[in-house]
């Protein structure tokens, strides 16, 4: 199929993209041991930037609270050697025409002491979840415990702190990662958040704490900071999970974090293909335009055969034309795709796709996780 459809800029608050092509956000684990971008990460980027990617959302940057990581070698965005080594890596991507957003991350309950660069911390989570601890890669996760008010104050407060740094750092937008069955989607998943105050019980509790941390988000970085918000059904531990079961409760929380200051979601599936509501044809990103009228990304399984977690499995992923994701963005269903794998593999994936060249696009293999190239 004709894929000029990829290559339309698009504005989004401000922010205008060369195209509708996003990198999906991939944790890595090489920064330094405390946090700092290195040149290497710099260069990685700059690759992908180079090769015409629209957006390049980062790995997973750990905000400026001593319980937010589980690994000292994730990036983060606290102290002043992190935001002078994202600052290099801002300015290899804006060298080559590219645009570049953190994602602010906070894994909650998802949390290993092992590596983790503050092991004496709390490992928090949105309720007592001590039967619900993820186990199905065997990680020994450590015991998390219900956050207090203070707590959730405090945790609010570093997201703010760290997206003030990421507009200091140069970064043209940030996105909170309020997906997967970390810290923020524990509050709004009712199965992960059992709590009696006004944070839990009703969606419009569960919803409080993500669209506070927004507003706080948004009044950190001012009025023309675009903010991105990455949102699932599906849990690390849960693949059946839903934050919402009706599309009414979806557009209940994507309504109330659009208020708060949001101005595109970050639709994660495993699979983007697949219906959000069936009978409905329509994927969660698609829904999520349909509800809020904002710029959505989709994303799961793009250009490639095999899904991300059959990656871990020694399973090997073979190249898809982008023919679906072309036929659905000409249909009007949502407005960008970010991909995630295929990137890794094929820095020039993008530029490969617009010249009509996708018989050269580099299969991504498993052992391409264990370099930074």
């Amino acid at each position: 199929m004709n894929p000029d459809v990829l290559f339309r800029p698009i504005t989004i608050h401000g922010m205008t993209l060369r195209n509708r092509i996003v990198m999906a956000p991939m944790t890595r684990v090489f920064a330094t041991d405390d946090g700092v971008p290195t040149p290497a990460m710099a260069q990685y980027y700059r690759r992908r930037a180079a090769g015409e990617v629209g957006l390049i959302v980062t790995e997973g940057t750990m905000v400026d609270h001593p319980s937010a990581s589980y690994d000292r070698n994730i990036p983060a965005l606290s102290t002043p050697a992190q935001v002078a080594g994202w600052s290099k890596v801002v300015a290899a991507v804006h060298a080559e025409g590219g645009k570049i957003a953190p994602q602010l991350w906070h894994v909650g309950r998802q949390r290993t002491l092992k590596k983790a660069p503050f092991p004496e911390a709390p490992t928090l989570s949105s309720g007592d979840l001590r039967s619900r601890i993820p186990s199905a890669t065997g990680t020994p996760y450590a015991r998390p415990r219900a956050m207090t008010g203070e707590e959730i104050r405090d945790t609010q407060r570093a997201f703010a702190h760290s997206a003030a740094l990421a507009r200091e750092a140069g970064f043209d937008a940030l996105e909170i990662h309020g997906a997967h069955g970390y810290l923020v989607d524990q509050f709004l998943w009712a199965d992960s958040n059992n709590r009696t105050d006004e944070y839990g019980g009703s969606l419009e509790n569960r919803v409080r704490f993500a669209a506070e941390l927004v507003a706080q988000v948004r009044q950190a970085v001012g009025d023309d900071f675009p903010i991105l918000f990455r949102f699932s059904q599906w849990k690390a531990d849960d693949y059946d999970a839903h934050i919402a079961e009706t599309p009414q409760e979806l557009a209940f929380i994507l309504t109330a974090l659009a208020e708060a200051g949001v101005n595109c979601f970050h639709a994660s599936q495993r699979n983007h293909a697949e219906p959000a509501f069936p009978p409905s044809p329509l994927n969660l990103a698609a829904w999520a335009e349909k509800l809020v009228g904002l710029p959505a990304v989709s994303v799961g399984k793009v250009a490639l055969s095999g899904e991300f977690t059959s990656t871990f499995k020694g399973e090997e992923s073979e190249l898809r034309p982008l023919d679906e994701v072309i036929a659905q963005m000409e249909h009007g269903d949502y407005r960008l795709i970010a991909i995630g794998r295929a990137l890794i593999a094929d820095p020039e994936l993008p530029r490969k796709i617009r010249e009509g060249r996708f018989d050269e696009v580099i299969p991504f293999r498993r052992h391409m996780l264990r370099t930074l190239e």
